[in-house]
């Protein structure tokens, strides 16, 4: 009989026992295999091979750039357009022709600087593209990109911002030194307010992150050092909050401004959009860009493809009249809603409200035509008059703003007259006509008894302006005065 006991399961006094009880006891030492020892070795060094393997990581990664990186943080985050060219051109951008050759004109300056240097001609450092959300200035850069034959380098304003201090500074220095060695070159800067904005002396910190970052571009742009062969081209809708030393000529010295489109360069934008889609023989695209003022090229691609969207919804390929008019309302008003149902009352109510925005529109010599009137619910709207320009107008008569304001106040004037009280649904025929007469007393200066003096609103010149600015740059008593020459010309309107 035989048997293995491991002494640490038998306790220290197993031996005792066994010599008590005349057992004969043998022992021989026994070496370790090979594969043993080397399977105890690796348990050990296991631990230390992964920690040098996850160092090994970290040094490569931070050599490399990634995010959270002490090494690569201070590097640019512009891509650069250089052997392989984003596919868009001028020709993707309709209208705009003086903007075109603008920018174009920069361009030739790298170029072909023999040419502007044999005049006495010294390159401009940078072109400043502002104006309203949706008219292209993006665009704008990426057709030069495709045009040029020289680098061209895209970052946006928000990428230099950093949590870090220093960081964003690191930034623009990597982005020029790039631009240096690939002279002449192009950076593109999209949103320059994110690191453009004004300096205030009233700061808590003077040094924080995003004045350094300023101070850094203002170095690079025009400095000890200037960077030569390197047009900067920055585009914003907020040009009023950018710090002065930024716009003044030497950093920005030419500031292109893209409004929004008329009527001529909306229809051409609206051939470019329709470009590959088939049109039936009643879709005028004249007629839509006269129904649009006031829309941007964006606005004008999604009213298109709104249209699109709708043929495809009724299983057409060719889009028609009815497409665009309906896209026209979804894009203005909102979806119409088929379970909005009016109870009877209310849909003479709106009718009768609807004309009289369209007999008061149709009998004001100065308003503009009435194109359509509906009751037919959509978005928060009950039913809407559409006005559309015969031509597109860039200054407005007192003539025309009183007939306005008569076509406005025409809904509620009706329901007076044929029910003797109105409703709730002229709360926004109100507030466009309040919006409307406060400006013309307190801005255009159309009040005789305020006098020819203005008060500008302020705010955002290219954005909405949202909430009424702070601080009035006048007396109670002027207030008062604008109040009861608002409400007067209200009245009279709804008169």
């Amino acid at each position: 009989y035989e048997t293995r006991i491991p002494v640490e399961i038998a306790g220290e006094e197993l031996l005792a026992r066994l010599e008590a009880a005349g057992v004969e006891v043998e022992s021989t030492e026994e070496t370790p295999s090979f594969g043993s020892q080397l399977l105890s070795f690796a348990f050990v060094l296991l631990p230390v091979i992964l920690l040098i393997g996850f160092f090994i990581w970290m040094s490569r990664r931070a050599s490399g750039g990634g995010l959270g990186s002490a090494a690569g943080m201070g590097r640019s985050k512009a891509k650069v357009f250089d052997a392989s060219r984003p596919d868009t051109t001028f020709d993707d951008v309709a209208g705009y022709e003086s903007v075109k050759a603008e920018i174009v004109e920069n361009a030739d300056f790298l170029r072909d600087t023999s040419r502007y240097a044999a005049a006495g001609a010294v390159t401009p450092r940078g072109v400043l593209m502002t104006g309203p959300p949706g008219t292209g200035k993006t665009l704008m850069a990426r057709a030069l990109a495709g045009e040029v034959g020289v680098p061209f380098l895209s970052v946006t304003g928000s990428s230099f911002v950093e949590m870090f201090v220093g960081v964003g500074a690191a930034r623009v220095r990597d982005l020029f030194a790039e631009a240096r060695r690939q002279a002449p070159a192009i950076i593109f800067v999209d949103e320059i307010d994110a690191i453009g904005q004004r300096r205030h002396s009233n700061a808590i910190m003077s040094n924080d992150e995003r004045e350094q970052t300023l101070n850094q571009l203002l170095a690079e742009m025009d400095g000890f050092d200037p960077a030569v062969g390197i047009i900067v081209l920055a585009a914003t809708n907020r040009p009023e909050v950018l710090d002065a030393a930024l716009l003044r000529p030497g950093r920005f010295d030419r500031q292109v401004t893209i409004p929004l489109p008329n009527q001529l360069e909306r229809h051409a934008i609206l051939d470019v959009h329709c470009r590959g889609k088939s049109l039936g023989v009643d879709a005028d695209l004249e007629t839509v860009a006269r129904r649009t003022p006031g829309f941007s090229g964006a606005d004008l691609a999604n009213l298109v493809n709104e249209a699109a969207i709708r043929a495809a919804r009724e299983k057409r390929t060719v889009l028609g009249a009815e497409d665009f008019e309906e896209a026209h309302d979804r894009v203005l008003l909102g979806q119409r809603d088929g379970s909005n149902v009016l109870l009877p009352e209310e849909r003479h109510a709106v009718a009768t409200h609807e004309a009289g925005h369209a007999i008061v529109a149709a009998l004001s010599p100065a308003a503009d035509p009435v194109h359509k009137v509906t009751i037919l619910p959509a978005g928060q709207s009950l039913g809407s008059t559409h006005q559309v320009p015969l031509h597109e107008r860039h200054l407005y008569s007192e003539t025309y703003l009183l007939d306005t304001l008569a076509v406005q106040l025409g809904g509620r004037a009706a329901e007076l007259e044929a029910f003797g009280q109105a409703s709730t649904g002229a709360a926004n025929d109100l507030a466009t006509a309040t919006t409307i007469a406060t400006k013309m007393v307190r801005e255009y200066g159309l009040s005789p008894r305020l006098g020819p003096v203005g008060y500008a609103s302020g705010g955002p010149m290219f954005l909405d302006q949202g909430q009424a600015v702070q601080g009035r740059p006048y007396s109670d008593e002027t207030q008062r005065v604008i109040d009861q020459e608002v409400t007067r010309l209200i009245t009279e309107a709804q008169d």
